[in-house]
């Protein structure tokens, strides 16, 4: 009786039955439904993100950098976030790091054991040269990853402020962070999948962390990216389209600036002087 009382919430049975014997219709509608559950259980922790984002900000305006560091679907969600900075924002590429449990080679294919290493995160963030001014934020479904736990103890002890985010109440990780996130979506629809309604919980939370950090740190203005890196025809057609919306011009007038100038921000500011 015991032991069931202390299953974690992600490891808890689905509340759904029999999900091989339905058929593809319910099985969609199911997860949909499972699904639109995942952004009300974000909306109640909003003001421990708050907490998060402005001290992750205060790190940042004073030089220094974001780390995520978790295994699996978790490290892979940090690395996704964090290489799509660079390019969107037009930050150096060291400013926000994802570092995944197995290296590399673990974005596309489990390491075994990766994860349960609890020396291996520390060394793993000691080669970007982590340091007291930088914040780190360690991201397990389960909140009880030996890698990021000890990664963030680590932190810890070296000044290093830290976040967590994690789908389990009361869970290791959450007790070391300092400013600890828990999105309690309930059990998975394929029990234990923490793939689905946890992942998502944490990709969104991501999303709100670097996107919200970006913004206070200047590089949206308005609504537009402006320090965007122009890296394929669609983002140089978009720069073109910001430009002419900004400055009243025409496309050909918004096209020979982005050429000259090559980055939007500083061509509004060349016709605005």
């Amino acid at each position: 009786m015991s032991a069931k009382k202390n299953i974690r919430i992600t490891e808890a049975g689905s509340i759904y039955q029999d999900l091989d014997k339905m058929n593809v219709k319910s099985l969609l509608q199911n997860i949909n439904k499972e699904d639109q559950t995942v952004p009300f259980a974000i909306q109640k922790v909003l003001p421990k993100i708050e907490k998060l984002v402005e001290a992750a900000l205060k790190k940042m305006q004073q030089g220094g950098r974001l780390f995520y560091i978790g295994a699996g679907t978790s490290g892979r969600l940090a690395i996704v976030d964090a290489s799509e900075c660079p390019p969107t924002f037009g930050v150096p590429y060291n400013l926000v790091t994802g570092i995944i449990a197995g290296g590399d080679k673990a974005i596309r294919k489990a390491v075994e054991f990766a994860e349960d290493n609890v020396e291996q995160g520390w060394i793993d963030l000691l080669k970007h040269k982590i340091n007291s001014k930088d914040f780190l934020i360690g991201i397990a479904a389960s909140g009880s990853t030996p890698y990021v736990i000890s990664a963030l103890e680590k932190a810890k002890l070296n000044c290093i402020e830290t976040g967590s985010i994690t789908c389990n109440k009361n869970s290791p990780l959450s007790k070391v962070a300092k400013f600890a996130v828990e999105v309690i979506v309930g059990p998975e629809f394929v029990t234990g999948s923490t793939r689905m309604k946890s992942g998502t919980a944490q990709k969104l939370v991501l999303n709100m962390i670097s996107t919200s950090l970006m913004i206070k740190l200047g590089k949206v203005k308005g609504n537009k990216m402006v320090d965007m890196r122009m890296s394929n025809n669609k983002l140089v057609q978009r720069g073109i389209q910001m430009l002419m919306d900004e400055l009243d011009i025409n496309e050909k007038s918004a096209g020979e600036l982005l050429k000259i100038h090559g980055n939007i921000r500083k061509a509004i500011q060349a016709q605005t002087k």
